[in-house]
């Protein structure tokens, strides 16, 4: 009979492996090379996708202030500098938040930071 060495931490390994391939179709929840390739795959996407979710919605805040600032006539690069010689801090999130749901806000907002001429 052949010696089987460490066993129980194989088997454990293998577990944990196969619980996080849990809900995959086929050998890739089945076999545990594939599962392996795939589980790795899918870590390697999380750890991918979650930084590009950060440049995602940055540039969804981008557009919406863009938008809004048009609607006023004033670009948006005017814009963000005008607030930043007013000294408002005010990032690009609650920006476009206030762009979107509150428009007589963001009208105030865009005519306070306006150089007067």
């Amino acid at each position: 009979m052949s010696r089987v060495k460490y066993g129980p931490a194989s088997r454990a390994r293998r577990k944990k492996v196969s619980k996080m391939a849990k809900g995959q179709r086929a050998g890739r929840s089945k076999w545990h090379r594939v599962t392996m390739e795939s589980v790795n795959k899918a870590l390697a996407y999380g750890t991918r996708d979650r930084r590009a979710k950060k440049r995602d919605f940055r540039r969804l805040w981008i557009l919406r202030i863009s938008n809004a600032c048009k609607g006023l006539g004033i670009s948006y690069s005017k814009f963000i500098k005008d607030l930043k010689d007013a000294k408002v801090h005010l990032n690009r999130k609650i920006l476009a938040e206030i762009a979107v749901n509150d428009k007589s806000a963001f009208k105030k907002l865009v005519d306070s930071v306006k150089p007067q001429k």
